[in-house]
């Protein structure tokens, strides 16, 4: 064989018999890393984009609802829709209410309910040394208290009623809410902090748009603080 036909760069038959020259191989593996840093990220951007979009959509009314209540109840002055009736009865509790042994509270309660369409959980009873006793109901914008004597079995009634806006004020507050609507309340504070970082992760991932979306977050925050403490000074 010739010096020139040694030289000779070999066929592409030739070249795959050979195998990969070690600089193939090297390209190879440094491309690896990149490529599963690459799936990573776009992984990472759909379920960021997923749980931001479809919670929202979720939670959508929710928010809305805490939203505007908490316009509502920022501005009690608005009273559209805030107006309170206040009624009060009176009458004779029945016999079988009070015994020798005492009062019995749950046939007293039974019978306003049915009597008067009392509505709210019971909050609070009790009776006093001087023979007179209470029950008070509650529910968001509702509040009824029931006063008597347990010797005459004469009582008083007063039922509040909030309107519409009060009543949704109320559960905004969580005020004399059940437990159902308490959880609803921790999961839709819950939901918000999900849907706050992950549109933040969505931006982090956007090259040209990071800056500014980091930008405008940390001056979101200061803003924030400084409101918090000029409220509070």
């Amino acid at each position: 064989m010739t010096e020139v036909e040694a030289r000779a760069p070999l066929s592409g038959r030739e070249h795959e018999r050979t195998g990969p020259s070690a600089a193939d191989l090297a390209r190879t593996r440094s491309s690896v890393p990149q490529q599963s840093r690459s799936t990573w990220k776009r992984r990472s951007q759909f379920w960021l984009r997923w749980a931001h979009v479809y919670i929202s959509m979720f939670s959508l009314l929710v928010m809305l609802f805490f939203g505007i209540t908490g316009v509502t109840l920022n501005h009690p002055d608005w009273v559209f829709g805030g107006d309170v009736v206040e009624t009060t009865v009176s009458g004779v509790l029945p016999a079988e209410s009070r015994t020798v042994d005492g009062v019995e509270f749950l046939v007293i309660s039974e019978f306003v309910r049915q009597q008067h369409e009392v509505g709210g959980e019971v909050a609070d009873f009790g009776i006093g040394d001087d023979g007179r006793g209470s029950i008070s109901y509650r529910s968001p914008g509702y509040a009824a208290d029931l006063f008597f004597d347990a010797g005459s079995g004469a009582y008083g009634l007063t039922v509040s009623e909030d309107g519409f806006v009060g009543t949704m004020n109320a559960l905004h507050q969580g005020r004399d809410a059940s437990s159902a609507w308490r959880l609803i309340i921790d999961v839709s504070g819950v939901l918000l902090v999900v849907i706050a970082l992950t549109g933040l992760g969505i931006q982090l991932f956007m090259r040209k748009r990071r800056f500014t979306a980091l930008a405008w977050s940390v001056v979101g925050a200061v803003a924030t603080v400084v409101l918090i403490w000029m409220a509070l000074g």
